[in-house]
């Protein structure tokens, strides 16, 4: 399943790094950065999230809060949390597996493994921007906050 953009974004509760129950709706108000990905520890995705870590206070100016989100245990998500200082909100799509990625169409079931994809949802809680890449390929985040400063 895959959503169109202007259409209302999936809501979801997962827990975060620190066993915390997230909800989507709890950043009403905010636009949300959802950045799939598939897993904690991986060069990838170590690389991905330290750019986001590094840019924290420009998506903060643009009224975005971040989301993490993959298919790894809360364990695992405190301990990369902790190693990378990572500071915002890393989702644990844990169980039932996958259940939240697949609603955004991300879910690699054959891998086992969510793919890698950004989904950018409004003040309103409607899809605004949403780009899937390869596992390998690395977002471009100055492409992300150029489409957050339009929506502000």
């Amino acid at each position: 399943m895959s959503l169109a953009v202007g259409q209302p974004a999936p809501e979801f509760t997962l827990k975060d790094q620190s066993q915390k129950d997230v909800k989507l709706s709890d950043y009403r108000g905010k636009n949300v950065v959802i950045v799939f990905y598939p897993l904690d520890w991986s060069p990838v995705c170590t690389n991905e999230h330290a750019c986001f870590v590094n840019d924290l206070k420009k998506f903060e100016s643009l009224n975005a809060q971040i989301l993490g989100l993959s298919v790894d245990s809360v364990w695992s998500h405190k301990a990369w949390a902790d190693k990378m200082g990572v500071s915002y909100p890393l989702l644990a799509d844990f169980h039932p597996r996958g259940a939240v990625a697949d609603k955004f169409g991300v879910y690699l079931a054959n891998k086992g493994i969510t793919g890698r994809a950004i989904a950018i949802v409004d003040k309103q809680g409607n899809l605004a921007w949403f780009k899937q890449y390869e596992i390998l390929q690395l977002p471009d985040i100055t492409e992300v906050e150029k489409v957050l400063a339009g929506l502000n």
